[in-house]
């Protein structure tokens, strides 16, 4: 008990100190790697880059939980609705981290379209807030933006941003959440063997480098791996793929903190003109 409540007063204090950020999943990697690949993007690749959004042709729908370092006052939740149309792709998004007496929340709408047939731009908009019960429950309003341009039809990369502008949460001077900047890279040696890395720069934060590969064992099953070297955690999962439905189980593993589970469920809505098929 006393463990739990030393590793809550810890990651309390680093929410609460000068430069903050809305958390993200420890395997906030394994759900984006998608991001770079026309073949293995899906509902959750907006998450690293909303550009990613642009490729997407069928409604979906997509969950994730994540028990973060086992603990349940840690855990983190996300859904996510994708919706294309002729004028450009739509998402919305809902984040929560924590329980009942400390929880960080956003709530984002996100659009995306083709820029030819070579580059995509995607930006998204978040409603950012924190709250402890008895306190000041400060909230603001940030944005992101992406780009992802295809070189080749195996090459694909883009570059991140978000919170350039740095959304205060009070008056003073240092309480608002960080920018953060990326660049990634994603290259499909093959249609089964797919290979990702983005460089990650928060602000006041050592640079991050994330690399992942995933391959596809047969049309039904994949499974995903990589690193992040900041911390030196790795993550990885299996996914299993029926019809219009995808399950995945992950995990990463923190060298202090020790592993973090996750599941995710998506869902892709089949077109009007498909529905007789």
């Amino acid at each position: 008990m006393r463990k739990i409540y030393l590793l809550y007063f810890f990651l309390l204090t680093i929410n609460l100190c000068d430069s903050q950020s809305v958390r993200k999943p420890v395997s906030a990697s394994y759900i984006g790697l998608g991001a770079y690949s026309i073949n293995h993007a899906d509902v959750f690749s907006i998450t690293s880059n909303q550009a990613a959004l642009a490729r997407m042709e069928n409604a979906a729908v997509g969950f994730f939980g994540e028990n973060r370092f086992l603990l349940a006052e840690t855990n983190m939740y996300s859904a996510i609705i994708a919706l294309p149309t002729k004028e450009g792709n739509f998402a919305f998004q809902a984040d929560y981290f924590g329980y009942k007496n400390y929880n960080e929340s956003q709530l984002g709408m996100a659009y995306a379209r083709n820029v030819g047939t070579k580059l995509d731009l995607g930006i998204k908009f978040n409603y950012y807030s924190f709250r402890i019960p008895g306190f000041e429950s400060p909230s603001t309003v940030n944005f992101e933006i992406g780009v992802i341009c295809h070189f080749t039809e195996k090459l694909n990369g883009g570059i991140h941003i978000y919170n350039p502008v740095g959304g205060r949460l009070s008056k003073t001077e240092n309480d608002k959440l960080s920018s953060v900047y990326s660049f990634g890279l994603g290259y499909e040696a093959s249609d089964n063997f797919f290979v990702s890395a983005e460089i990650v720069k928060q602000e006041d934060l050592p640079v991050d480098v994330n690399a992942g590969v995933q391959y596809n064992f047969a049309k039904q099953f994949f499974a995903r791996f990589g690193i992040a070297s900041q911390n030196e955690s790795p993550y990885g999962g299996a996914g299993l793929s029926w019809k219009n439905f995808r399950l995945d189980v992950s995990a990463s593993y923190h060298p202090q903190l020790g592993f973090s589970p996750g599941l995710m469920l998506m869902m892709n809505l089949k077109p009007k003109e498909n529905e007789s098929d």
